[in-house]
C-alpha cells in the first residue's frame, strides 16, 4: 500500500503539482493540477488503493493519446508502475455546452455545426476502438483557442467500468442529446448538469420542433432519430441512428456553422492583432484571412483596403504636380553637378582602397565557415507543443516525434480554420534545452508546403498575452520554409527555450495546419 499523501500541493512524477479537486468518481479523483516543467496548467486523475480499474483507465488514456483527431482531449502522460499511479490529460480552457446554453439555446446551424464536430471526434474514436458512453453538455467544450474538444473519450468509460453490447447506439443516441440540448435548452434524460429536463409527452421527451419553432425538418428528424430512438419510425421518418458514424452522415447534409453564437449586430471596435476575439465571427464575401509572412504581427493584414483617393484628391494632386514640374528641372540641374563632384571623389577613394579590397577576397567566406564548423548540435532535453495564447495543447504528447531521427515521422499542430491571424497569433513547437544555451541556426525538415515562420529564444514560457510572449521569447528569425531549410539567426541568442512559431499555415485536407518532421539545434 502506498505511503504517498494524496493532497492538494503533493507532486507526482516531481513535476505534475496537485491544485485542487475538481470531481471524484468512486475511488478516482480528477484534479486541477500544474505541469511545472512546462508551466501549464494540466488535469491529472489519481486512484485510491484498492481502486479495481486503474490499469484498465491507464490502458484506456494511453489508446486515447493515439487516435488522430485534435478535438479529443490530448492525454500527456500515464503511468500506472509508480506508488501513485495516475493519468495526466490536456486542461481545456473554455465553455462547455451547459455554459454556452445558460443563455438560451443556440441557432439551429450552430448548434449543428457544434455537435457535427464532436461526432467526427467521437467517430475518430470508434475507429480507433474507444468509446465515450458519458456524454453529457460538461463533456462538450468550446476552447477559448477557438477549437471544440470532447473530454473523457475512452477514459470515463474505463472509469465507470461501462461494457455495453452496443456503444456505437450508445454514443449516437449521446450525440442526438447533445444536439438535443443545444437546439433546445433541455436535456432529454432528465436535468443533467444544470439543464432541465426535456418536456414529456406519452412517448417520452417532446421531438425538438414541438418545443422551438425555427428547427428545420431535416435538422429535427436528424435529432429524434439519433437522442429519441423509440420515436424513429413513427413520429419521424427513418431508422434511429446507431453510430457515430450514421450521425455525421446525416449532419453532413445539415447547413452549419461554426458553434460560438455571433455577439449582436453592432458596431464593434477590431480585435488587437493577434488576439482571437473574432472567434466564431463570419465573412461570407471574403476568404480566410492570410498574415504577412515577413512582416510583424502588428502589420498583418485585416481583410479590407484602403478605399482610393477621390476625383478632387486627383484634380488636387494634378494641379501640385503641374506647379511642381518646373521646380524639378531646376532640382536637376543642380544634383547633376553634385553627382559629377562625387562621382570624381568616389573615383579616387576606389582606386586607393582596391588593393586592400583584394588581399583577399574570400576572408568572410572563410570566417562563415570557421564559426558554422565549431557549433554544435544542441541536445534537446524535451519538447511540447505551444499554444500560449489558446489552449495550451498542440498534440504535446507527439511533439518528440520532430526530432527522434526519422524524417517519416512528424509532430502536427491541431487543424484551424484560417492560417492563423484570426483565431490567434500563432502556435508552435516548443524545444526546451535543458538550460540556457547560445543558439545559431537551426536546420528545419517540413513537408513541401509554404510555413510562415519565426524562431524564438528566451527562458520564461509562463506569457500568456501577445505583447508578453514578444517579450519573454522575442523572434530572433522571421521568413517562410519550405522543405529542407538552414534558418540562420543573424546575430546569436541565448536562452533555455527554441520555439518553433508558426504564423501562417498551409492547408493541409480540410484545416490549415503547421508540420516539423525534423529540427536540430546548433550553437555554442
Amino acid at each position: 500500500m502506498s505511503t504517498f499523501l494524496i493532497e492538494p500541493g503533493a507532486k507526482l512524477a516531481n513535476r505534475y503539482r496537485l491544485d485542487h479537486v475538481v470531481s471524484e468518481t468512486g475511488g478516482a479523483t480528477r484534479w486541477k493540477a500544474t505541469d511545472e516543467t512546462l508551466a501549464r496548467p494540466v488535469a491529472v486523475w489519481t486512484f485510491a488503493d484498492g481502486f479495481p480499474r486503474t490499469s484498465e483507465v491507464v490502458r484506456a488514456a494511453r489508446a486515447t493519446s493515439r487516435v488522430p483527431d485534435a478535438r479529443v482531449t490530448q492525454v500527456f502522460d500515464a503511468d500506472d508502475t509508480s506508488p501513485v499511479p495516475y493519468v495526466v490529460e490536456e486542461w481545456v480552457i473554455g465553455s462547455s455546452l451547459a455554459e454556452l446554453l445558460q443563455q438560451g439555446p443556440m441557432e439551429p446551424e450552430r448548434a449543428a455545426g457544434l455537435v457535427a464536430e464532436a461526432a467526427e471526434a467521437i467517430a475518430a474514436a470508434h475507429a480507433n476502438g474507444l468509446h465515450h458512453l458519458c456524454l453529457s453538455p460538461g463533456k462538450l467544450m468550446w476552447s477559448s483557442g477557438g477549437a471544440v474538444k470532447v473530454t473523457g473519450i475512452g477514459v470515463d468509460a474505463a472509469l465507470l467500468g461501462s461494457n455495453v453490447p452496443q456503444p456505437g447506439a450508445v454514443d449516437a443516441q449521446g450525440l442526438g442529446n447533445l444536439l438535443y440540448a443545444a437546439l433546445t435548452g433541455y436535456w432529454p434524460g432528465g436535468p443533467q448538469s444544470g439543464l432541465p429536463g426535456a418536456p414529456q409527452g406519452p412517448m417520452g421527451p417532446y421531438p425538438p420542433g414541438q418545443l422551438r419553432q425555427g428547427i428545420s425538418e431535416q435538422l429535427a428528424t436528424i435529432t429524434t432519430r439519433a437522442a429519441l430512438p423509440q420515436l424513429a419510425g413513427q413520429m419521424v421518418p427513418g431508422p434511429p441512428i446507431s453510430t457515430p458514424a450514421e450521425f455525421c452522415a446525416a449532419l453532413a447534409e445539415v447547413p452549419r456553422l461554426i458553434p460560438l453564437p455571433v455577439a449582436p449586430a453592432e458596431a464593434v471596435p477590431p480585435p488587437e492583432p493577434g488576439t482571437s476575439r473574432r472567434t466564431g465571427e463570419f465573412d461570407t464575401t471574403t476568404g480566410p484571412r492570410r498574415s504577412a509572412r515577413n512582416g510583424s504581427t502588428a502589420a498583418r493584414s485585416s481583410g479590407s483596403r484602403p478605399p482610393a483617393n477621390s476625383r478632387m484628391e486627383q484634380r488636387t494632386s494634378r494641379d501640385r504636380g503641374t506647379s511642381t514640374k518646373r521646380l524639378l528641372i531646376g532640382a536637376v540641374a543642380v544634383l547633376l553637378f553634385a553627382g559629377v563632384v562625387a562621382g570624381a571623389w568616389t573615383l579616387g577613394t576606389n582606386l586607393r582602397s582596391g588593393a586592400e579590397e583584394e588581399a583577399d577576397p574570400t576572408a568572410d567566406e572563410t570566417e562563415d565557415a570557421v564559426d558554422s564548423a565549431e557549433l554544435e548540435v544542441l541536445t534537446i532535453a524535451g519538447s511540447d507543443g505551444f499554444d500560449p495564447l489558446g489552449d495550451g495543447s498542440e498534440h504535446g504528447a507527439n511533439a518528440g516525434l520532430a526530432h527522434d531521427g526519422d524524417p517519416s515521422t512528424q509532430w502536427n499542430t491541431e487543424g484551424y480554420r484560417d492560417p492563423m491571424g484570426t483565431e490567434k497569433a500563432g502556435v508552435g513547437l516548443l524545444i526546451d534545452l535543458g538550460s540556457a544555451k547560445e543558439v545559431h541556426e537551426l536546420d528545419l525538415l517540413t513537408p513541401e508546403k509554404d510555413f510562415g515562420m519565426q524562431i524564438r529564444v528566451g527562458d520564461d514560457i509562463s506569457a500568456t498575452e501577445p505583447a508578453a510572449l514578444d517579450s519573454a521569447l522575442p523572434v530572433a528569425w522571421e521568413g517562410s520554409v519550405n522543405g529542407s531549410e538552414t534558418v540562420r539567426l543573424e546575430e546569436s541568442v541565448t536562452g533555455q527555450y527554441v520555439v518553433v512559431w508558426f504564423t501562417d499555415l498551409p492547408m493541409d485536407g480540410d484545416r490549415y495546419r503547421g508540420s516539423v518532421n525534423e529540427v536540430e539545434v546548433r550553437g555554442l
